[in-house]
Parts: C-alpha cells; sequence; structure tokens
C-alpha cells in the first residue's frame, strides 16, 4: 500500500478510476482504509447518517473535527478529508481559513467545500496557504431550502453552462478535485475531459474521474438508498438480527454464561 497525497490522486486521471467513500468514526476508517479505498471523506452527510438529521445543515463544526480525529486515528494510507459544514466558511474568508486550519489541525490532509465560481477566491487562498481542497458543484446540499429538496441540477442548457463555469473556476482557483453531484452523466463527462484535476462523481454517471459512496449506503445500513446507490452488503439487516438474538438469549437466560 502507498499514502495516497494530492500528488498520487492526480496521477490517476485518465490512467485509473477511484472509488472513494465517507466514513465517520475509525472503526470504518480502518476496515476501508485495509481495503484500499483512497479517500475517506468525513462528509457533512454525516448529519443524516448517522446523527439523525434530515438535512446535512445542522452539523456543527465540533462534530466534524471530532470525526475526522478519529477517522484519521483509524486510517493508515488513504488521504482524509474533512468535509466543512454549513456556516463554517461562509461567514468571511478570514474565518473560513481559521476553520479550515482546524480541520487539518485534527487530523485532515484536505478539505471540501461546496460552490463554485462564488468560493473561488477562499479556494485560491486555502490553496495557498497549503490547504489541498475539493470543490463541490452540480447539486449543493447545503442549499437543499433553494432547491426546493434534493433535486437533479444542471438539466437545462443555461444551468449547465453555469455548472461548467463554476468546475472551471474552482479548478483555476487551485482546487486539486472537484465533486460533482446529481448532474447528467454527459454533461459530468464534458467536465472530467475539459478539466486536468480530478472529477469525483455522485450521482453523475461513470465518466468521472473518481466516486463518492455514502457509507451507510454502501454496506446496506440505511433502510433506503438514493437510485444511484449500489448496496454491497446488508449489514444493516445483519445487525437487526444480531441485537434481536442477543435480547432473545439475555430473556432466556442464554447470556451471559454461567
Amino acid at each position: 500500500m502507498k499514502k495516497w497525497n494530492v500528488a498520487t490522486l492526480s496521477a490517476c486521471k485518465g490512467v485509473r478510476k477511484l472509488g472513494c467513500c465517507t466514513v465517520y468514526d475509525a472503526c470504518f476508517a480502518r476496515l476501508a482504509d485495509e481495503a484500499g479505498v483512497p479517500i475517506l471523506l468525513v462528509g457533512d452527510s454525516i448529519g443524516m447518517a448517522a446523527l439523525g438529521y434530515e438535512t446535512t445543515l445542522p452539523v456543527r463544526l465540533e462534530e466534524t473535527l471530532s470525526a475526522t480525529a478519529a477517522v484519521a486515528r483509524g486510517a493508515k494510507d488513504a488521504m482524509v478529508v474533512a468535509d466543512m459544514p454549513f456556516g463554517s466558511y461562509q461567514c468571511g474568508d478570514d474565518l473560513a481559513v481559521a476553520n479550515a486550519v482546524r480541520c487539518m489541525k485534527a487530523g485532515a490532509e484536505a478539505v471540501k467545500l461546496e460552490g463554485g465560481a462564488e468560493v473561488a477566491g477562499l479556494v485560491r487562498r486555502l490553496a495557498r496557504a497549503g490547504i489541498p481542497v475539493i470543490a463541490h458543484v452540480g447539486m449543493m446540499p447545503q442549499r437543499v431550502h433553494g432547491y426546493g429538496g434534493f433535486r437533479k441540477q444542471g438539466k437545462t442548457p443555461e444551468a449547465a453552462d453555469a455548472i461548467r463555469a463554476d468546475a472551471r473556476a474552482v479548478a483555476e482557483a487551485g482546487a486539486f478535485a472537484v465533486t460533482l453531484e446529481c448532474i447528467p452523466a454527459d454533461l459530468a463527462a464534458e467536465i472530467t475531459s475539459e478539466l486536468a484535476i480530478l472529477t469525483i462523481g455522485i450521482g453523475a454517471g461513470p465518466a468521472c474521474d473518481a466516486q463518492w459512496l455514502v457509507m451507510h449506503d454502501l454496506l446496506g445500513l440505511n433502510a433506503a438508498a438514493p437510485s444511484f446507490a449500489k448496496r454491497y452488503a446488508r449489514l444493516g439487516d445483519a445487525a437487526r438480527q444480531a441485537f434481536t438474538a442477543y435480547v432473545a438469549d439475555v430473556a432466556a437466560g442464554a447470556f451471559p454464561p454461567k
């Protein structure tokens, strides 16, 4: 195994597709790392996947920092990326840089933030400060209320042009990768072909250089998953059966053993 970093990840563009995922604790970070997952994202999706929120918006920076530290302790070779939660970078570039520094001190090796041309200046400042950045365009979950729900973006020519311009802006500002979420596959393919940096898709088709998948969807821990997600296990069913057997054993006096 090799330690993944900006250089080794960037060298995979056009050569090797990368399967990346979210994790939120040391245990699953270790398992994913041992399996060879190159990027472990401490996503603000922790809010919906693990904390019981209906959106990502309530996630606090302190929750991200705690999870980032745990993931960093569990990972050895994967790059650990901290997703900057809503409110941690919309409040002025000075505070945003300070919050990104806190993420790095917690164990992150890069940060991810949502936005296109409007955050290009911040991306440039972070990159110049030595903080690697993954940008995020297309459908941005932190803007769910503006969309009126989690809805596919870039469906009209005008919307597609805006997403292309956003992706170009963050690449020119110094992001080493850009997430393309819930946009038409042909648009994602065009952006991937145009940009020299990595594109990481989620619900954006197979042409992207890499893919994100939320850990809970990948492992079948959620009752429902997005249509583009694939369940590679059904750990939710296995866990439920284990809990049921445990409760039954205790009730029957079979656990603990004499």
